[in-house]
């Protein structure tokens, strides 16, 4: 059959660069016969090739959705994409939208599991004392076993989280908007509006929401408050689900023990915020997803997989509920 496939290739984070542009053309041709691949390395190729387009890669603007005449489905490269990638006019068409969601599984919850090792340990504390050339007294630990995680989001991230916290000894508590089944390693699970109810049980918050309407500012000054003051609050989802002022007040007040942040409001971080020197405040650059080159290895066989079952009618994976924009 075939189908007429625009990439966009010098567009952020997962699009590919003019040579693999090349390399995906060739392969999708061996995958789906009477396919035409076209690549726009610029703005203006995009708005000359988008009319014609079946599908397309990349983060496809308003203004280029708005030239997009026969446009059916557009294969995001991200987990979570740029604010306003889901405008009115994407959300209420008939196109399908897809997205990588499930490749960094094992790489985030890594980066999360290190960071509550790192606050079980004290290690902030050490290292400071390291810089200073100080030998401090021992800073006491958390002894894993007799603690309680509460993730806020069990897909695919928070599901390994889980997991992985299970096998340290952990009690873990589920909180979720769409799963109905507790995954392997979660002992509770709840819908988020027993949120409130499960912070002060929590030693540990870890959230790994993506980012909708219903989940900005979902941790503000509220929820800091209602966690315990030996608790430590991690986010690996998305930054427009945490306040960082709210934050910063809960550290400097001793409303929280710590927290560990790996994507925020504004980024990158503004080098004069408070949150840079806030007491036990760890920040990692937006980098728990770095895996080297494996992570476009399993991007672009996502992506070759879903465009042999366009081609072919079947269900694609990883769809995007749209509604949940609106």
């Amino acid at each position: 059959m075939g189908f007429n496939l625009l990439i966009l290739s010098t567009e952020g984070p997962g699009q590919p660069r003019t040579h693999e542009t090349h390399r995906w053309a060739d392969r999708l041709k061996e995958l789906v016969p009477g396919i035409e691949v076209n690549a726009a390395r610029s703005v203006g190729e995009a708005f000359e090739l988008i009319g014609e387009a079946d599908a397309a890669y990349g983060n496809i603007t308003p203004d280029l959705f708005a030239r997009a005449g026969r446009l059916r489905w557009i294969a995001c490269p991200q987990a979570g994409p740029p604010a306003g990638y889901y405008h009115r006019a994407l959300i209420e068409s008939g196109v399908v939208v897809t997205n990588v969601r499930g490749i960094y599984n094992d790489y985030i919850s890594s980066h999360v599991l290190a960071l509550i090792l790192s606050f079980a340990k004290a290690l902030p504390a050490y290292y400071r004392a390291q810089q200073r050339r100080e030998w401090i007294a021992d800073q006491g630990h958390v002894h894993l076993p007799d603690s309680t995680i509460a993730i806020v989001g069990v897909g695919g991230i928070g599901a390994e989280t889980a997991r992985l916290c299970a096998e340290l000894g952990m009690t873990v508590i589920g909180i979720d908007a769409r799963i109905e089944e507790a995954p392997p390693g979660v002992s509770e699970l709840h819908p988020p509006g027993g949120l409130g109810e499960i912070l002060p049980r929590a030693d540990f918050v870890a959230v790994t929401v993506p980012e909708t309407p219903e989940t900005q500012g979902m941790f503000d000054a509220r929820e800091f408050v209602l966690m315990k003051p030996t608790s430590y609050f991690i986010n690996i989802g998305r930054g427009a689900t945490v306040r960082l002022d709210a934050l910063n007040d809960a550290l400097r007040s001793g409303r929280i023990a710590g927290a560990a942040l790996d994507v925020f409001e504004t980024e990158p971080l503004p080098a004069d915020h408070p949150l840079w020197d806030a007491p036990n405040m760890l920040i990692t650059p937006h980098v728990a997803a770095s895996s080297g080159t494996n992570l476009d290895e399993r991007r672009t066989e996502l992506f070759l997989d879903n465009c042999v079952r366009f081609d072919a009618g079947r269900p694609l994976r990883n769809v995007v509920d749209k509604a949940n924009w609106f």
